[in-house]
């Protein structure tokens, strides 16, 4: 697989870029797809799987009915450093020299401002917590007790509609040339070619 590189071949020019802080547009189409995912998912887990009243414990001990819920919150945060790793890891992977993590206040990153990653690279970098996590997840969600479900469930929720950027930035860049290089500072994503898009 293709290793980043820190300085694009000659005769590459910027094709694309999207920055979700700055344009609103882009911002408010991934966060639809982002709440649509999260509502079909709570319907489905609703209707085919557990009941919402299951959720917790049988009434008779307050800890152990609290519980599921309070390692379901502390899961939701350890899953948002989880997710940024894993984006940071594979990046690790394919050769990035520096990594920068941060949390804009509306989302927490993981990026380089030194490393350019190529077409099929990058779509792994992209993808790679959606598929890994949902993958552990989808396991644990087997093997839990009923009453835990929606602990598990929840933070699947989250790694599936938490991905939306993710998603729409792969079918994005699935459509553009295959010499493609993409610079992802965490807070905006440039791509460059040297085909015009």
């Amino acid at each position: 697989m293709q290793k980043s590189v820190q300085t694009l071949p000659e005769g590459y020019n910027e094709i694309y870029s999207v920055n979700l802080q700055k344009d609103k547009k882009t911002a408010v189409i991934v966060n639809v797809i982002g709440g649509v995912i999260c509502a079909a998912m709570l319907a489905l887990g609703y209707f085919c799987f557990v009941p919402l009243t299951e959720f917790g414990g049988d009434g008779e001990n307050l800890f152990l009915d609290l519980l599921p819920m309070l390692v379901m919150l502390a899961g939701v945060f350890a899953y948002v450093v989880l997710h940024e790793l894993t984006h940071g890891a594979v990046m690790k992977l394919f050769g990035a020299k520096k990594l920068r993590f941060g949390y804009t206040g509306l989302y927490a990153y993981a990026g380089s401002e030194r490393d350019y990653f190529g077409k099929t690279a990058y779509i792994l970098v992209a993808l790679a917590p959606l598929v890994f996590w949902g993958v552990v997840l989808t396991v644990l969600l087997i093997i839990v007790p009923r009453n835990w479900f929606w602990t598990v469930y929840f933070i699947q929720m989250m790694n599936i509609s938490g991905a939306a950027g993710d998603l729409f930035v792969t079918f994005r860049f699935m459509g553009m040339p295959k010499d493609i290089y993409v610079m992802d500072t965490g807070i905006g994503m440039t791509v460059y070619s040297k085909q015009n898009n």
